[in-house]
């Protein structure tokens, strides 16, 4: 293998090995007082994990290995190094800050777990790519940091309290662990009339980071939780139309719409294939003695051969006598059709 190609396939792994390190000084700055650069920590590990996984699709790098060092790379990052931030700077000397702690780390673990067995589930419908079950972890480690955001912005409050922190730790945990669909921005698609609104978005987001970047951290969690809703209902939208599962975001509800229309005027589905398969054999057998008439007729010398009729003009005919009539029309009653 060329060694240049061994350096790039090697850089995905180093990137996740990058988010893992700032994990950790995470955890340093919090016991040497510093929370701004805790924050500052973990948001550059949350770029880092976005950035690898890409990476790695893109350099075509991917593999078992690196699989796994980005689940014990969030785990650190995501889980452990939050629960201990949190810990010392509001949990730490209260009965049950050190439980509060633990039960974030393992819900962390048992999220990754899961994640990592649904990577492989068969049984999941076509559209459940486009959702994650549960919080992600970059996403559920910027949450729990909400009240610590607050508080270097605005200063002490009752979002500081030692109590309502440990009960936001702990919602967060269960949310990572919890059915709920969230929203997966990698498989995202935005509509080309809602584009120039959203880059709007993004440079206000962008303005607000630098300006008040605590701030803008709290906007971007509570914004995050509040479209949870959303995702929910699209989740359930989907589920309840089959017929949109494998066709683009832009035209699913043209789809639903049409759907919709359809059962409206009553029209039914196209028949099924032993249905259809029983009316060719009707027809095929119908074609089959209209040509043994004609031939018969040949032979007898009654004139030339007139070509076989279809099935529907068989049916239609006023010239055939009443026992062919319902030699032909029995087996359509049969089908469920009716002879006009």
């Amino acid at each position: 293998m060329n060694p240049y190609q061994a350096g790039i396939r090697l850089l995905p792994n180093a990137v996740t090995v990058l988010a893992l390190c700032l994990g950790l000084s995470a955890v340093n700055f919090a016991l040497a007082g510093r929370f701004e650069l805790c924050i500052a920590a973990a948001f550059g590990a949350a770029l880092c994990d976005a950035l690898d996984g890409g990476l790695a699709r893109l350099l075509d790098a991917s593999s078992k290995i690196g699989q796994e060092l980005d689940s014990l790379s969030d785990l650190v990052s995501f889980g452990v190094a939050p629960a201990l931030v949190l810990y010392i700077w509001a949990l730490q000397g209260t009965r049950l800050g050190w439980v509060v702690a633990l039960i974030f780390a393992v819900c962390m673990a048992l999220r990754l777990a899961r994640f990592n067995t649904l990577i492989d589930d068969g049984d999941q419908p076509p559209f459940a790519k486009e959702f994650f079950v549960g919080v992600p972890a970059p996403a559920a480690a910027l949450t729990a940091g909400l009240p610590l955001y607050l508080y270097l912005h605005f200063g002490a409050g009752w979002w500081s309290a030692p109590l309502a922190v440990g009960i936001w730790a702990l919602v967060t945990a269960a949310l990572m662990v919890s059915r709920i669909p969230t929203l997966s921005l990698k498989t995202a698609r935005v509509r080309p009339q809602w584009i120039a609104p959203l880059l709007v978005l993004v440079g206000a987001a962008a303005a607000i980071l630098l300006t008040a970047p605590f701030l803008g951290m709290a906007i971007i969690a509570v914004g995050y939780l509040l479209l949870i809703p959303y995702t929910v209902y699209r989740w359930v939208w989907l589920s309840r139309h089959p017929e949109a599962w494998g066709v683009p975001v832009r035209e699913r509800r043209a789809v639903a719409r049409a759907a919709r229309s359809a059962r409206r005027l009553g029209l039914r589905p196209p028949l099924r294939r032993r249905v259809a398969g029983r009316a060719s054999a009707v027809a095929r057998g119908m074609a089959g003695m209209g040509r043994r008439r004609t031939d018969d007729g040949a032979g007898l010398g009654h004139g030339p051969a007139r070509p076989a009729r279809s099935l529907g003009a068989l049916g239609q005919s006023r010239r055939l006598p009443s026992n062919n009539r319902r030699r032909i029309t029995a087996p359509l009653s049969r089908l469920g059709l009716r002879r006009r």
